[in-house]
């Protein structure tokens, strides 16, 4: 038997072992948790960051897709350097938005506001994915 802490997400391999069906969906957030866990902590990156919201949107072809728009408040105390965000089509594979660079470039100028948009590279069978992601940060610094 395998021990683990409540924190710790299982391998990829763990995850086919235990469960014979397993989604490719299921096996992306286990593998997005285990990079959460290991990043360092935004408090660590930017300590002067007092708090954090990003209102995000994901659109293809004029539309909003189904849970596209929504606001993350950002838990800072805790949160991982990470912003490596899914693609919002669960039919969509290998795709995904991983905004890190942008954002923490951003925080570390001290940038109260910042917005940008990123195209998912995915594939949805044969054709790409192309939903694109716009972000809005609204951030705040002691």
């Amino acid at each position: 038997m395998i021990e683990r802490t409540a924190a710790q997400a299982p391998t990829r391999q763990e995850v086919v072992l235990y469960n014979r069906r397993v989604s490719e969906a299921a096996l992306r957030a286990a593998d997005r948790r285990r990079r959460e866990d290991d990043a360092p902590r935004l408090r660590g990156a930017v300590p002067a960051l007092d708090s954090l919201r990003l209102e995000i949107e994901e659109r293809r072809g004029g539309g909003v897709l189904a849970g596209g728009a929504h606001i993350r408040r950002i838990m800072v105390e805790h949160a991982p350097a990470l912003f490596d965000l899914p693609c919002g089509d669960r039919a969509c594979k290998d795709g995904g938005h991983d905004l890190t660079r942008t954002i923490l470039g951003a925080l570390q100028r001290g940038e109260p506001r910042f917005e940008g948009e990123d195209r998912c590279s995915g594939s949805l069978g044969e054709a790409p994915c192309g939903s694109v992601l716009r972000y809005v940060g609204i951030a705040t610094y002691r």
